[in-house]
């Protein structure tokens, strides 16, 4: 039995971890007051740079810890570019937010799909690599693992909520996505704070795929992108009501649900002494549904409590000001 909480308790990190990450991006963004739908495109193309600079590093006599820093960073930049995309757009142009971001989603699928083809052998969708690098054990043979994200997680939370609340930047961050006229009637400007924010979501969107893609597998499928984690990862803003600790926290217990995907058959089978199979009725699909439908649920019942930023999805024009 021990050993099935010490893998669950894994993969609920794993995947907190990489929630956290995307759900402080969109955190930012709409603090600015941009809506950026386009997280789940952002993962795909951070993602999938993120893996093909792996594997083209793998291939050198790079030491493993600046190939670490590398792909990383290759991830950020390429959610940053590609964010770029929604900002431009959106705050330049003035464009509907939500239809925009729609759009980078399902491009970026298509996008990848299309690269992956031409990157492999036989026109294959799937791209496989090595995580090793990524993924460290305490002991030999354990069941419970950590990875170079989680502390970047705890890095990334702390200075989160930091500079948002106690630094000019987050106020002046904030400021623009609660009553820009304002903002600007003291001087903030309103189209570089905006630009920042979702910037900064596309880099940990970057970030956050890497986090949900190399610590539990070793291929990755370009058509199944990261299988609406973006998206969950907006609801759990919502629910953490766009502040750091909130989201941090909802993160684990919504990663608990996708962790018994991975572990329910055995630790039903410690606890309760019977196997959960699919002859029973029960996949792991099952249980990758259930933090999508509670979050319906959820947002059903609390979505008239919410206090979102109030100038979240308006475009501001300096001219009516």
């Amino acid at each position: 039995m021990g050993a099935q909480f010490l893998l669950l308790l894994t993969y609920i990190l794993i995947f907190g971890v990489a929630l956290m990450f995307v759900a402080l991006g969109g955190m930012f963004s709409e603090r600015s007051g941009v809506i950026n739908i386009g997280l789940e495109g952002i993962m795909v193309v951070g993602g999938f740079v993120g893996l093909v600079t792996l594997n083209g590093l793998s291939s050198t006599t790079c030491p493993g810890w600046l190939i670490v820093i590398i792909t990383i960073l290759s991830s950020i930049v390429a959610g940053i570019v590609y964010s770029l995309l929604l900002a431009v757009v959106c705050i330049e142009f003035k464009a509907d937010q939500t239809l925009i971001g729609t759009a980078l989603n399902l491009i970026a699928t298509a996008v990848s799909v299309i690269f992956t083809k031409r990157l492999s052998e036989g026109g294959a969708t799937t791209i496989s690599f090595a995580n090793n690098l990524f993924v460290y054990k305490f002991t030999e043979g354990s069941s419970f693992s950590f990875n170079v994200f989680l502390f970047i997680g705890i890095i990334a939370l702390a200075v989160s909520f930091v500079i948002l609340y106690r630094f000019r930047f987050g106020l002046r961050l904030r400021a623009c996505g609660e009553n820009p006229a304002a903002a600007d009637s003291v001087g903030i400007n309103v189209k570089k704070y905006r630009y920042a924010g979702v910037l900064i979501s596309g880099a940990f969107g970057g970030l956050g795929a890497l986090a949900y893609i190399l610590p539990t597998a070793t291929n990755w499928n370009a058509t199944s992108g990261v299988a609406g984690f973006g998206f969950l990862a907006l609801a759990i803003m919502i629910f953490g009501q766009w502040k750091p600790l909130r989201i941090g926290i909802i993160s684990l217990i919504f990663s608990l649900f996708l962790s018994l995907s991975y572990v329910y058959s055995g630790l039903f089978e410690s606890i309760f002494g019977f196997t959960l199979t699919a002859e029973n009725g029960v996949t792991p699909e099952l249980f990758r549904m259930l933090p999508f439908i509670a979050s319906l649920i959820l947002l059903t019942f609390t979505s008239k409590k919410s206090r979102a930023p109030k100038a979240e999805g308006i475009p501001y024009d300096k001219s009516t000001r």
